[in-house]
C-alpha cells in the first residue's frame, strides 16, 4: 500500500506568468532556489526542487491568444 498521499495541483492562470516556485505569496519563500517553470507548453508543471504541481486554469485560452500574436 502507497502510504504517501497524492497532493492536488496549485492552480495558476495566465495572470501568474512568469511562473515561479516558490512564489511571492508563500509564506517560505526561501526554502529552495526559486525556478521558473515552464507551464506556457503544456499548462502542467512541476516543481524540480519540491515537487509541487501546477494547472494553468486558463491554459486552452491562453494557447488561442498566443498563436493571435
Amino acid at each position: 500500500m502507497n502510504s504517501q498521499k497524492k497532493i492536488p495541483a496549485i492552480s495558476v492562470s495566465s495572470h501568474d506568468l512568469p511562473l515561479c516556485c516558490p512564489s511571492k505569496k508563500e509564506s517560505l519563500w526561501c526554502a529552495h532556489p526559486k525556478v521558473y517553470l515552464p507551464i506556457e507548453k503544456t499548462g502542467e508543471a512541476i516543481c524540480p526542487y519540491c515537487s509541487a504541481s501546477f494547472h494553468m486554469v486558463d491554459f486552452e485560452d491562453f494557447k488561442k491568444k498566443s498563436k493571435t500574436h
